[in-house]
């Protein structure tokens, strides 16, 4: 699966990584939901490492994206937004 993270690049994960992404997802919803910054910030950074962990792909490669995920330094009120409405 090809992880993009925006402003960073994409990222090649495997299904160990994508199980791990999933598992931390449902946590990030919990605490932006929640309004519980601390714990938002934490799990992005926990995100992040997980998805940078797996093989960079070049800035040539040209690999559509299974899965965006906002840059890592994201507010709470920016990813309201974001998961509202990833397009906006």
């Amino acid at each position: 699966m090809i992880v993009r993270i925006l402003s960073e690049g994409q990222y090649r994960v495997d299904a160990k990584q994508l199980d791990q992404i999933k598992a931390i997802d449902g946590e990030l919803m919990q605490a932006v939901t929640d309004h519980d910054e601390p714990a938002f910030h934490r799990l992005m950074e926990e995100l992040m490492a997980i998805v940078r962990q797996g093989d960079a792909l070049g800035p040539d490669d040209l690999v559509e994206s299974d899965l965006i995920l906002p840059p890592h330094d994201m507010t709470i009120e920016e990813a309201k937004k974001f998961f509202a409405d990833p397009l906006a």
